[in-house]
């Protein structure tokens, strides 16, 4: 069968492809006394509050589960509102609001409207690889622009205006970032809007993560900056929902209707029982509940990150969000004989069963030389990790 130009250039997603590795493995050994520990999906280890859960089953047994609307349930689309004001002190419009099948969708979405074949859209190297796929698939082509730990491995304002060329549409950031769990600044990323608004471009950010900030300085929406920026968010991480696969963007107004008519041909509408159940995140004992566990995965950050030191796998920059570890393991590397983080992957599944990722999906600017860890497991599993990976580099 002759398969599509499209689909033969979308590189496997390694971080799934080392997944799968790792849960064959990981079901040889689970009857052990050493089973696997994954740190590798970013996926939290709490499931949804219980509101929420009862919400959904309310939502089946009343037989709410038909169709949609294409832009989501406005009760939810409000909800999302009041949030954004509560939480970030901004005024969104309820009617900016798109309810989608996952952050996914809304990203597919987001390219799908707004780039053009050969269109070419500026992103950190490194970054979350189905980002770049999205922009592939609307025609468009990701250019990554290599990053360092001094810049927080994010994109800079000179950057951006350098990189510009005659078919760039303009750039695709996420803050705080999948794989290094760091933000840009609100100042550059002010200054990068200037220059992507200076020469009629786009700004898409990803925001997933943005509710598990750590850091004042860097919790603030980008929507505070511009009404023309759009903003991808999801139900995923913070609110615990990941299969659930339901998620939202912020768009400009003019372009609802555009997102609403591709929404309607691509996806229909979002789960029903998922928005039924997401109308209860935002009430306070769920939101309480969050807020909770948030200070869980920072806590986790603070035991983590000082370890991963203390084994000579060296994090050049402390995360400010989200639940990840982009540890050097070069060093660790040359102790085990090994090359790059790829086989160190492999050698620490099969010597210590401790399941991490390697930077292969994430880019090509010195990502062979690191290692994504999740942080989303309980500290019982991240301090057993540690003592496993002590063993291993001792």
């Amino acid at each position: 069968m002759q398969i599509s130009e499209r689909a033969q250039n979308i590189e496997p997603f390694y971080v799934m492809e080392v997944a799968k590795a790792a849960a064959d493995l990981g079901r040889t050994v689970s009857n052990t006394n050493s089973p696997m520990v994954f740190l590798n999906i970013g996926e939290p280890d709490f499931t949804a509050p219980p509101l929420v859960q009862e919400a959904a089953a309310r939502a089946v047994r009343d037989g709410l589960t038909q169709y949609t609307p294409a832009l989501g349930l406005m009760a939810l689309r409000e909800r999302i509102s009041a949030w954004y004001l509560a939480r970030f002190g901004v005024q969104v419009a309820a009617g900016r609001i798109v309810v989608t099948a996952g952050a996914s969708a809304a990203l597919h979405l987001a390219c799908m409207a707004l780039i053009d074949a050969g269109d070419e859209v500026l992103m950190p190297d490194p970054s979350y690889p189905c980002n770049r796929h999205f922009v592939s698939a609307a025609g468009g082509k990701a250019v990554l622009l290599p990053t360092t730990a001094a810049e927080r491995f994010q994109l800079s304002a000179d950057k951006v205006q350098a990189a510009w060329g005659p078919r760039t549409r303009g750039v695709l950031l996420a803050s705080p970032s999948n794989p290094t769990g760091t933000s840009i600044h609100p100042e550059e990323l002010h200054r990068i809007q200037q220059v992507v608004k200076g020469h009629g471009g786009i700004t898409l950010v990803d925001e997933i993560y943005l509710p598990l900030s750590f850091d004042a300085q860097y919790g603030q929406t980008v929507l505070a900056l511009d009404d023309s920026i759009i903003s991808l968010n999801s139900f995923s991480k913070y609110f615990n929902m990941t299969g659930w696969r339901l998620g939202w963007m912020v768009v400009p107004e003019v372009l609802v209707p555009t997102i609403e008519r591709l929404a309607q041909n691509l996806f229909i509408c979002p789960s029903s029982i998922a928005q039924y159940a997401a109308l209860a995140c935002f009430e306070p004992e769920s939101i309480a509940l969050y807020e909770q566990r948030r200070a869980e995965f920072q806590a986790r950050r603070d035991y983590f990150i000082p370890a991963l030191h203390a084994l000579g796998l060296n994090v050049p920059v402390m995360p400010d969000g989200a639940f990840y570890a982009w540890a050097d393991c070069s060093a660790a590397c040359d102790r085990l004989g090994i090359q790059g983080s790829w086989d160190f992957a492999f050698e620490v599944m099969h010597r210590a069963h401790v399941a991490v990722t390697p930077g292969r999906d994430f880019g090509s600017a010195q990502t062979a030389q690191f290692i994504r860890f999740s942080t989303a497991s309980s500290m019982a599993h991240l301090q057993t990790a540690v003592e496993r990976l002590r063993t291993l580099l001792a």
